[in-house]
C-alpha cells in the first residue's frame, strides 16, 4: 500500500510539473513595461502630476539642505556668529518642513494612483477571462487562474504605488547630487564617482539571475494554489479514502518547493544591497583620505567637506533604493509576463465584428454535416445531420462518450465545429452575437452550481431585473416554493458556497426555477434529473409541461423512463446518429434503443 501511495504522489508531482505553469524565459523588455504603464495613462492628468510636483518639492528640499549646512559651517560656526547660525537653523527647519510636506503628499497621491491601477488591471483581466472559451478552462486549473488575478496582480502593487515615482525621484536626486558635488569640488567628485562603473557592471550580471529566481517563485506559488484549490474541493473524497496523510505529504513537498524558491530569490536579490554598501564604504574612504588632503592644501573649506559628507550619505541611499526598485521591477515583470499571457489569449469562439443581434427567435435548430474534435485527433462528432423544430421536445440518448454533450456544447457555442454548421432559425451561430445567443439558450446541468447569497438572488441570476413576484412564480411553477418556504427566512435565506445547506434535489429545483425565470426559447436539460429522488422527479415532471411549453427542448437522460413522451428520440453511438424516432417507433424496431431500455429495466428489476 505504501508503494502504491508513493507512486500516486510521484504521478501527481509529474502532473503538476508539466502543467501550463512554467517559467517564461524572456528577456526584460521595455515594450512590456510600456504596456503596463498604459494602465497609468487615465491618471496622468491629475494624480500623477500632483505626485510629481510633490516629488520635486521634496527632492529640491533634500538637495538644498546640505548646501545650507555648508554655509552655516563656513559663515556661522567658523566665525562664531550665533545670530547668523540661528538664521541658518530656521532656514534649514523650513527646508525640512517642505521635504516632509512633499513626501506626505507624494505618498498619499501615489497610493491612490497605484490602487486605482491595480483595480483597473484586475477588472480588465477578470472581464477578459470571462470571455475566453471553454477550452481555455479545460487546459488550466482553477487555482492557476486564481493566482493570476490575485497574487500576480498584487505583486505589482508596490511598484505602482511607490516604485515608479521613486525611480524618478531617486534619479533626479542622484543627478542633483552629482551637479552639487561637481560645483563644490570637481576633483573630489571625480575621485569618489570612479567606482560607479564597477558597480554598474556587477549589477548588470545580477539582473538575469534575479529575474529568473522571481519567475520561479510565481510558478511555485501557482502550483501550490492549484493544489490547495483541488484539495479543498475534493476534501470529502480525500477523507472517504483516508488519504489525508498522503495529501499532507504532497502539500508539504509543494510548500517546501515554494519556500525554497522564495529563499533562493530573496538570497539572490539580497546580493545587490551589500554591493551598494561596500561601494559606499569605498566612497567614504576616498572622501576622508582625499578630502582631508584637499582641505589641508586649501582647495576646499571645512563647510564643503561637511556638505560632501552629507551629500555622500544621501547619494548611496537612492542607489540602494534603486536596487530595491529593480528587484520590485523584476518581480513585477515576472508577474506581468504571466498576466499578459492570459490577456493575449484569444477566444476560440470569437464574435464577428458584424455579428447580428438575435431578437426574438422561433428556436429552429439545425446541425449540418457536423464534425467536431476536442483535441484535433479523435472526432467526438462525425457527420451529424439533425433538426430540432420550434416547440419540439427531442431526447438524445446513448452510451457515455457517444457525443450527446458535444452537441449541447456546440448549440450553446461553447466550442465551434471543426467542420459543418450549427444554425438557429436558418443562420449560422457564428453570425449571431454571443450574448444574444446565450440569453436565448438555457442549460440545466446535472451538477447545479449555487452561488453564495440568498435563494432569491440565485433564482434571479439568469434575469437580474426580475421582480420578487416573478421569482416566486418561477419557484412555484417547478415546485421549489414548497421547500423554500420551510427555510428560516424563505426566499431570503442565505445559502453557502455551492449551496451546501440544500439537498441535491433542492439545488436542482432551484436551477429549474432559475432557468424558467430566464425564459429561454431553447431549453437544454443535460441529465438534469439524474441526481434527483423519485418523489422530486415526479414534482419536476409535473412542472415540465409548464417549463417546456412553447420552447424547443433538448433532453439528455440516462433514465430513459423520463423521455417516453419526447416528440423525437435520437440514439447516438461514437459520434454518429444510429437511430431516430419516437419511443413507440424505436421500441418496435428492436434496435439499439430497445436494448438500452430493456437492459435498464432488467437492472432495475434485478435490483
Amino acid at each position: 500500500m505504501k508503494e502504491v501511495r508513493e507512486l500516486s504522489g510521484r504521478q501527481r508531482r509529474e502532473r503538476f510539473q508539466y502543467t501550463s505553469e512554467r517559467v517564461i524565459d524572456k528577456p526584460f523588455n521595455w515594450s512590456r513595461m510600456r504596456r503596463l504603464l498604459r494602465y497609468v495613462k487615465p491618471y496622468t492628468k491629475k494624480l500623477l502630476p500632483l505626485a510629481l510636483v510633490a516629488m520635486l518639492i521634496s527632492t529640491g528640499a533634500r538637495l538644498f539642505a546640505p548646501y545650507v549646512i555648508s554655509l552655516a559651517v563656513d559663515h556661522a560656526l567658523v566665525n562664531k556668529d550665533v545670530p547668523l547660525l540661528f538664521t541658518f537653523v530656521g532656514v534649514l527647519a523650513g527646508v525640512y518642513l517642505l521635504n516632509w510636506i512633499g513626501n506626505t503628499l507624494r505618498i498619499r497621491w501615489m497610493q491612490v494612483l497605484g490602487q486605482s491601477v491595480i483595480y483597473d488591471l484586475r477588472q480588465h483581466l477578470f472581464r477578459h477571462i470571462q470571455r475566453l472559451s471553454h477550452r481555455f478552462f479545460d487546459q488550466r486549473s482553477a487555482g492557476s487562474i486564481l493566482v493570476r488575478i490575485t497574487n500576480d496582480i498584487n505583486s505589482l502593487q508596490e511598484l505602482l504605488t511607490n516604485g515608479i515615482v521613486n525611480v524618478i525621484m531617486d534619479l533626479l536626486l542622484l543627478g542633483g547630487i552629482i551637479v552639487m558635488l561637481t560645483v563644490l569640488s570637481p576633483n573630489l567628485t571625480a575621485a569618489i564617482l570612479i567606482i560607479l562603473p564597477i558597480m554598474f557592471l556587477i549589477s548588470v550580471k545580477l539582473r538575469r539571475m534575479i529575474r529568473r529566481a522571481w519567475q520561479r517563485v510565481r510558478v511555485k506559488q501557482s502550483i501550490l494554489n492549484s493544489h490547495l484549490n483541488e484539495s479543498i474541493q475534493g476534501m470529502r473524497v480525500t477523507q472517504s479514502f483516508t488519504q489525508e496523510e498522503e495529501n499532507m505529504g504532497f502539500f508539504t513537498r509543494l510548500n517546501g518547493d515554494n519556500f525554497n524558491a522564495w529563499q533562493d530569490a530573496a538570497k539572490k536579490s539580497a546580493t545587490f544591497r551589500p554591493m551598494v554598501e561596500i561601494t559606499g564604504a569605498i566612497g567614504t574612504v576616498i572622501l576622508i583620505v582625499y578630502g582631508a588632503h584637499l582641505y589641508q592644501i586649501g582647495s576646499i573649506s571645512i563647510g564643503v567637506f561637511v556638505a560632501f559628507a552629507t551629500y555622500m550619505g544621501n547619494f548611496w541611499e537612492p542607489i540602494s533604493r534603486l536596487g530595491q526598485v529593480y528587484n520590485q521591477l523584476l518581480m513585477a515583470m515576472a508577474s506581468t509576463e504571466r498576466i499578459f499571457e492570459f490577456l493575449d489569449e484569444k477566444p476560440l469562439v470569437p464574435e464577428k465584428a458584424d455579428a447580428r443581434p438575435m431578437g426574438e427567435i422561433d428556436g429552429h435548430v439545425e446541425l449540418e454535416e457536423l464534425i467536431f474534435s476536442y483535441d484535433g485527433k479523435r472526432n467526438a462528432l462525425d457527420g451529424i445531420n439533425l433538426e430540432f423544430r420550434p416547440g419540439e421536445k427531442v431526447a438524445l440518448v446513448g452510451h457515455t462518450g457517444s457525443g450527446k454533450s458535444s452537441i449541447i456544447n456546440l448549440i450553446c457555442r461553447f466550442y465551434d465545429p471543426t467542420e459543418g454548421r450549427v444554425k438557429i432559425d436558418g443562420r449560422d451561430l457564428r453570425e449571431w452575437k454571443l450574448d444574444d445567443l446565450r440569453s436565448q439558450v438555457s442549460v440545466v446541468l446535472q451538477e447545479t452550481f449555487i452561488f453564495s447569497g440568498t435563494i432569491r438572488e440565485n433564482i434571479r441570476f439568469g434575469r437580474p431585473g426580475a421582480s420578487d413576484e416573478d421569482v416566486e412564480a418561477a419557484a412555484q411553477a417547478v415546485g421549489a416554493d414548497t421547500f423554500i418556504r420551510r427555510l428560516p427566512k424563505g426566499f431570503d435565506t442565505e445559502v453557502e458556497e455551492r449551496g451546501n445547506i440544500l439537498s441535491t434535489g433542492e439545488r436542482q429545483l432551484l436551477s429549474f426555477a432559475r432557468t424558467l425565470l430566464a425564459d429561454p426559447r431553447i431549453l437544454i436539460l443535460d441529465e438534469a434529473t439524474a441526481s434527483i429522488d423519485t418523489e422530486t422527479e415526479l414534482k419536476i415532471q409535473q412542472a415540465m409541461n409548464t417549463l417546456l411549453a412553447g420552447r424547443t427542448a433538448i433532453l439528455i437522460a440516462h433514465r430513459l423512463s423520463t423521455i417516453r413522451d419526447a416528440d423525437k428520440i435520437i440514439v447516438l453511438e461514437q459520434g454518429r446518429v444510429i437511430e431516430e424516432g419516437n419511443h413507440g417507433q424505436l421500441m418496435s424496431r428492436q434496435g439499439e434503443y430497445f436494448h438500452l431500455v430493456t437492459s435498464q429495466f432488467r437492472v432495475l428489476d434485478t435490483g
